[in-house]
């Protein structure tokens, strides 16, 4: 049964909505009347969703294939034009998880490069090809997905170089589609799905909780996360007009708690004018950052 029509007459694609928190979010927006393309390396996946939102009494078409190939990118936004006759919503969930042993020490090139493909990549193809065809409709909401990782408190190499360029990526478009009234906004979202699931997994954060990188309640949550419904309704807000006047924020949607990442913003430590001072020394510069 379609509910509310918060999203009545709108196009959506969803990238990455053959499984978790993407095909929370591909449902979540077409039981609000959004038309939605279905996008997901797996056919099979894809065809899943896309049942399921149809059961609903939705509407949806699929698009298999990875958007990290800008000619998929381009197809899947052609394909919401074609069946919706346009796009007003594009949501970046994609991804894929840090192999075992990934540290910098380890990590081999090709897995760096497949996890920035996957994060990176696919948001870059796909905003690239969305963005301009939103800005002529004068409208449209990006929702990209980034994670707690780009902190590192989860170690890695790929994951969070990926997840933090997403970040810096949507801050970016937003201040640059503002004119048009395209809002860009990310999400890092907390969910229990296939890449949070799992003995290796489980293993994966019991030997972070060890090494000292996730503390005692970190490492509880992410053994024991909300399912992806929990992080869909807030891509579901981004995506409404009742959001029109955000953009440029990274939000956190983990279960029962909904929060904002502060902007970052650079802390005066010291300063001379370059005019009349020499450059620091440096002894004055470890007087001044550690105390010495």
């Amino acid at each position: 049964m379609i509910e509310k029509q918060l999203l009545s007459g709108r196009a959506a694609v969803v990238v990455g909505g053959g499984s978790g928190i993407g095909a929370a979010v591909a449902e979540l927006l077409s039981r609000h009347g959004a038309g939605v393309v279905v996008n997901s390396r797996s056919g099979q996946a894809v065809a899943r969703t896309v049942e399921r939102i149809r059961e609903l009494g939705g509407e949806a078409v699929g698009f298999a294939g990875s958007a990290a190939d800008m000619d998929t990118a381009q197809g899947l936004v052609s394909a919401c034009v074609d069946a919706f006759g346009g796009i007003d919503i594009l949501v970046n969930c994609a991804g894929i998880a840090e192999p075992p042993r990934s540290s910098i020490l380890e990590v081999s090139p090709a897995e760096w490069q497949a996890l920035l493909d996957s994060h990176l990549t696919t948001v870059f193809n796909t905003c690239r090809v969305a963005a301009p065809l939103m800005a002529a409709g004068k409208g449209g909401s990006i929702i990209n997905t980034g994670s707690f990782a780009y902190l590192g408190d989860y170690g890695g190499t790929g994951y969070p170089a990926g997840k933090g360029a997403v970040t810096s990526l949507s801050l970016a478009m937003a201040a640059e589609l503002k004119e048009h009234r395209v809002r860009v906004n990310t999400v890092c979202p907390g969910a229990k799905t296939r890449l949070s699931t799992g003995p290796d997994y489980e293993a994966h954060i019991q030997r972070l909780h060890e090494r000292g990188l996730l503390d005692e309640v970190t490492m509880r949550g992410s053994l024991d996360a909300p399912p992806p419904e929990y992080a869909a309704a807030l891509y579901l807000y981004l995506a409404a007009d009742i959001s029109a006047s955000i953009t440029g924020e990274v939000f956190i949607a983990a279960g029962g708690f909904v929060g904002r990442f502060p902007r970052p913003a650079p802390e005066v430590l010291g300063y001379r004018d370059h005019l009349q001072a020499e450059p620091w020394s440096v002894t004055a510069l470890a007087t001044m950052l550690d105390g010495r």
